[in-house]
C-alpha cells in the first residue's frame, strides 16, 4: 500500500537512497571466493556484517555458504582488528582446513583504517598461516560501489596474489565471468568446451553453491577455479573478460602483470552477445564452430522467430547489475521489444550508458549511482508505463502495485528457485530467458482476453 504513495514525478535527491538498487562489496567479494577450490571467505569486520552477506547468498541460493568472521566487538573498534584476525587464521586452519583464506574488509575495519596486507605479514611471520596454505585480501568497504564491484576486487586480488607469468606462453584461453549465476559458469564453459578450446574459467561457482543434494557435508564442494589454475593464468594467450565491471578489473590487471591480451566483451546473453563471445574464440584459438552449437543458435533464433508477433514492440523497464543490464538490453532488442528504463545502483562509469544507448536507442532513460533506486526505477514505471519488468525479487512490490508483469533475473532472487540451475546466457540460456519472457506475455494475454477471445491456441 506505502507504494501507491510514489509521486510520479521524479525529484533530483543528491544525499538520499530510498531501497537501493544495490547490496554491498563484501556480498560479491564472498561470492568470487566461493568460486576458488578450498577456499573459505573471511569477514573482517563483525559477526553481524558476516552474517548478513551469509544470509543473503544462503536465501538467493538455496544453499549454505560457508565463510568465517573476525567478530569484532567495541574493543577490536576502538584499537583494530589485527589481534581478532590472527586468532581467527589460526582457529581457521585448524578447524576447517582451507587452502587459501580470502578476507574482504567491512565498513568497520576500513574506517578503522586496518592494515590488512600488514597482518597478514605478520601471521605468517608467527606461523599461523602453515606451509602451503595461503590469506588473499580485497578491500571491499559498503559505504562504496556495490556487490559488483565487490565480486570485481576479490576476482582481481586473485590475480594480484597468484598470477604468474614464466614466459613460456601457452594456448590456453582465460574466461573471467562477471557477477553471474552458477549455471551461466556452466553455460559460458559448455560454449568453450564444444569448440574443443583449452580454457581455463576464474572463478567458477558452478556445482559449489547450485551442488547436488547426495546426502554427504562437504565443506569445500568439487567445484571452483584451482590456484594452480589462477597461476597458470598469466601465461595464457588471451583473458576474455565477460562484462566490463565485473570482470574487466582482473583481466586489466593481468594484462598489466603478466601482458596477457584482454578481449573485452559483454555478457552472452542473447543471439549477437553469444555470437561475439564465440567469435571471439573461434579466433583466438583457430577452431571451427561446432554444428553443436549452430544447432542451439538455431534453436534460439528459431523460437524468436515463431514469437516475434509476442515480443515485437513490446516495452520493458529493467533494474540489476550493469553488465546483466546490458545483456539483457542486447536480448530485449534481439527479440524487437522497445527498453524504456535502464537502472542500476552501481555506478559503472559514462560507457555504460553510451553502451546501453547503443543498444537500446537514444530514447531510453539510463539512471546510476546511489540515487537510481528501487523508489526512483518505480517513479519511472509510473510515469512511463512498460510492458514488462524484468529484475530481481525486490521488484515484486512494484510489479503487484502497477499490475505489470516480472521476468525475474538477477540478483537476489529470494521468492523463486532456478535461477541456479537455469542460465540466461548462450544460445541455450537465451531460449530459457525467452521462454520466461513469453510466458509473462502470454499470461497477461490469457488473462486480460474476453471470454470469447480466449482461444486454446494462441
Amino acid at each position: 500500500m506505502l507504494l501507491r504513495h510514489t509521486p510520479e514525478a521524479v525529484a533530483e535527491r543528491s544525499a538520499l537512497t530510498i531501497n537501493p538498487a544495490k547490496t554491498c562489496q563484501p556480498v560479491g567479494a564472498m561470492y568470487a571466493a566461493l568460486g576458488v577450490h578450498r577456499c573459505l571467505p573471511h569477514s573482517h569486520g563483525s559477526q553481524g556484517c558476516c552474517a548478513y552477506h551469509r544470509s543473503a547468498l544462503t536465501r538467493h541460493y538455496k544453499d549454505p555458504i560457508m565463510a568465517t568472521t573476525s567478530s569484532f566487538t567495541e574493543g577490536a573498534s576502538v584499537f583494530g582488528g589485527q589481534a581478532n584476525m590472527l586468532e581467527a587464521l589460526t582457529n581457521i586452519f585448524a578447524l576447517y582446513d582451507p587452502e587459501i583464506v580470502a578476507v574482504h574488509t567491512t565498513c568497520l575495519s576500513e574506517t578503522i583504517g586496518d592494515d590488512l596486507p600488514q597482518i597478514i605479514n605478520k601471521a605468517r611471520s608467527e606461523d599461523k598461516i602453515p606451509k602451503g596454505k595461503f590469506v588473499v585480501h580485497a578491500n571491499t568497504p559498503s559505504y562504496k560501489g556495490s556487490h559488483v564491484t565487490g565480486y570485481a576486487n576479490m576476482v582481481a586480488a586473485f590475480v594480484q596474489y597468484f598470477s604468474r607469468s614464466t614466459g613460456r606462453r601457452t594456448g590456453r584461453i582465460n574466461l573471467i565471468p562477471s557477477f553471474v549465476e552458477p549455471s551461466d559458469m556452466s553455460e559460458i564453459k559448455h560454449i568453450a568446451s564444444e569448440m574443443g578450446i583449452d580454457f581455463a574459467m576464474f572463478p567458477d561457482t558452478s556445482d559449489v553453491v547450485n551442488g547436488p543434494m547426495d546426502g554427504k557435508f562437504r565443506m569445500y564442494p568439487r567445484g571452483g577455479a584451482t590456484r594452480e589454475q589462477i597461476e597458470a593464468a598469466g601465461d595464457a594467450r588471451l583473458t576474455v573478460a565477460l562484462g566490463r565491471v565485473g570482470a574487466l578489473p582482473a583481466a586489466k590487471l593481468l594484462d598489466t602483470k603478466c601482458k596477457v591480451p584482454v578481449e573485452a566483451l559483454d555478457l552472452p546473453i542473447g543471439v549477437r552477445a553469444t555470437d561475439a563471445l564465440v567469435e571471439t574464440l573461434r579466433k583466438a584459438a583457430g577452431v571451427p564452430v561446432p554444428d553443436s552449437l549452430s544447432l542451439e543458435r538455431g534453436q534460439l533464433v528459431d523460437v524468436l522467430c515463431d514469437m516475434s508477433q509476442y515480443t515485437y514492440g513490446r516495452t520493458v523497464s529493467m533494474v540489476g547489475d550493469p553488465d546483466l543490464l546490458v545483456g539483457l538490453v542486447s536480448f530485449c532488442r534481439d527479440a524487437g521489444m522497445r527498453v524504456l528504463h535502464v537502472v542500476t545502483g552501481t555506478n559503472p562509469g559514462p560507457k555504460f550508458e553510451r553502451r546501453i544507448k547503443e543498444l537500446a536507442g537514444e530514447g531510453v532513460t539510463v539512471r546510476t549511482g546511489l540515487q537510481a533506486d528501487m523508489f526512483l526505477f518505480h517513479q519511472l514505471v509510473k510515469g512511463e508505463r512498460p510492458d514488462l519488468i524484468m529484475g530481481n525479487t525486490y521488484c515484486k512490490y512494484i510489479a503487484r502495485d502497477m499490475d505489470i508483469p516480472l521476468v525475474r533475473v538477477g540478483f537476489p532472487i529470494y521468492d523463486r528457485v532456478g535461477h541456479s540451475y537455469f542460465p540466461v546466457t548462450g544460445y541455450r540460456g537465451g531460449l530459457m530467458l525467452l521462454e520466461r519472457v513469453l510466458g509473462a506475455i502470454q499470461d497477461r494475454i490469457d488473462r486480460d482476453a474476453p471470454e470469447e477471445s480466449f482461444e486454446l491456441v494462441m
